[in-house]
């Protein structure tokens, strides 16, 4: 036999295509080459191979080797395509005993002594191994997070010198289970009971988790904007294994391990302000996903919100709406998920206050417009966080509530959302708000009015829609009655304090 054929997968974003690697021995002078659009690391892989194929006590046949990435169109990059080269190797030269290799899959960097190195994008492979009915062979120190795909068969290797027994039915490699994980951990070490004060602000946090909905804290440094932000991911629904497999697989293709205890730990991501466009969203000649798909499924943090570039804002509006982000390059385009909840933390004016007498109000609205009217008009919630009254810190009645008592409502209002309409009140469509957030004629009107009054948009109307809708369901009332719209239009700050200051310098 001197022709192999062996099965391993590429990594093109959070897809796994199937990449045959054929592996032909032919008479001639000795030779070792690589075709099917490698790329440097995949080009170098015939080094390693080499070495760790001698280093493991087998031989190299000394003919013109050919291996052959199939197809030749997808390109081929990292070391992932070690191993199943060195397995068609020694199957086509029959060093291997007589196996079935179309059962199998391989994936692994090897080192020069033949031991097994970690890859990048375990998870997808796996899931489309498992689609395939195939058993995945990938190293050690890959298998546990590739385990958490529970219908993948996988075996877990350290060594080169492993497969040869297993094959030969001498030693069989035992399947990898995956550890039992705990739906139930948290973090102790952020709890709202720790915020003093703010009992509005808390409410709108909660509003926020419950529907599913975006948030911005306005108010002067020191109030405890970015303690209460922090706090959202301890508040909101724990992630099903599905969402939690999601982020598991994102984090697997940027090359970010999870700790177990964390599996079902919604991610917080907090990029610093100085962040650029491809940061955020994700890029680079090889798309890689950014902080809004590493945030998926969970919170990204923008604080200090109007010192990011006005540019590095606008690209969010998209994904906000959508939930993913498309990255195309000339040669690639890649699809990534980005269903986040945006929660953004600013001052009210350059200076940090309201009334200290170092802005004029043509300074605070030119300091106000770094943020575009389309981004904060896909911002739910606006809500000023005030300054803490005197007497706050030594008084007794401040509010002891947990993170995990929040949660617990959150939990039930979220479930609600779920079994009425199948997702959270701040995704639903336009058709899909005229049968869950129907007004009375009265209501319709009043809200018609306080929209026109404050000139809000089309969309801005639709959110406030969402939000009455969470309340009425904080409430567990079936319908939306005149003081869920009336909480609902008192999250518009940012919208009062644009038109206070363009009334009172007459723009």
């Amino acid at each position: 036999m001197s022709l192999a054929c062996v099965y391993s997968r590429a990594r093109v974003g959070l897809e796994s295509p199937l990449v045959i690697v054929e592996v032909h021995l032919a008479n001639g002078l000795p030779a070792f080459n690589i075709v099917g659009l490698p790329e440097a690391s995949v080009k170098e892989s015939k080094d390693r191979v080499r070495s760790a194929l001698i280093n493991c006590g087998y031989d190299l046949p000394s003919k013109r080797i050919t291996v052959n990435l199939a197809p030749a169109d997808l390109p081929k990059e990292g070391g992932r395509f070690d191993l199943p080269i060195a397995i068609g190797i020694l199957a086509a030269s029959e060093q291997l005993p007589n196996i079935d290799l179309q059962q199998y899959e391989f994936a692994g960097e090897l080192a020069l002594s033949g031991e097994l190195r970690a890859i990048i994008g375990e998870i997808p492979m796996a899931i489309a191994c498992s689609d395939s009915q195939r058993t995945l062979i990938i190293p050690m120190q890959n298998a546990e997070q590739a385990s958490w795909v529970k219908k993948a068969n996988i075996h877990a290797i350290e060594h080169l010198t492993q497969l040869f027994p297993h094959f030969a039915r001498q030693n069989l490699l035992p399947l990898v289970q995956a550890k039992e994980i705990k739906k139930l951990s948290k973090d102790n070490s952020l709890d709202i009971k720790d915020v003093i004060g703010q009992p509005l602000a808390k409410r709108a946090l909660e509003i926020t988790a419950s529907g599913g909905h975006n948030l911005l804290f306005i108010g002067p440094p020191g109030t405890g904007k970015t303690m209460l932000a922090s706090r959202l991911a301890g508040i909101l629904p724990k992630m099903t294994e599905k969402e939690a497999l999601e982020v598991a697989a994102i984090a697997s293709i940027s090359n970010t391990q999870i700790e177990s205890s964390l599996w079902f730990t919604r991610p917080f991501r907090a990029p610093h302000h100085t962040a650029s466009s491809a940061a955020l969203v994700g890029g680079g000649s090889q798309p890689k996903p950014g902080e809004i798909s590493l945030a998926h499924n969970g919170v990204l943090f923008l604080d200090e919100l109007p010192e990011f570039e006005r540019k590095v804002l606008d690209v969010l509006r998209e994904p906000m709406e959508s939930g993913e982000v498309t990255i195309s390059r000339a040669m690639h385009k890649q699809c990534f998920p980005a269903r986040f909840q945006l929660i953004a933390a600013m001052n009210p004016s350059p200076t940090g206050f309201y009334n200290d007498n170092r802005s004029t109000p043509e300074q605070v609205l030119r300091y106000l417009s770094r943020l575009s009217g389309p981004f904060l008009d896909r911002i739910d919630i606006q809500i000023e966080v005030a300054r803490l009254p005197k007497g706050t810190w030594n008084s007794d009645n401040n509010d002891n509530e947990t993170s995990f008592d929040i949660q617990q409502r959150v939990q039930k209002c979220r479930s609600l959302q779920i079994k009425r309409q199948g997702k959270a009140n701040a995704h639903l469509g336009t058709s899909e708000l005229k049968a869950y957030c129907d007004l009375t004629p009265k209501d319709n009107e009043f809200l018609e009015l306080a929209v026109e009054k404050l000139g809000l948009s089309t969309r801005a109307h639709h959110k406030i829609l969402k939000i009455a809708r969470t309340i009425a369901d904080m409430d567990n009332s079936k319908t939306i009655i005149n003081k869920h719209l009336i909480e609902a239009l008192s999250y518009r700050a940012m919208d009062r304090l644009l038109k206070h200051l363009t009334s009172s310098i007459g723009v």
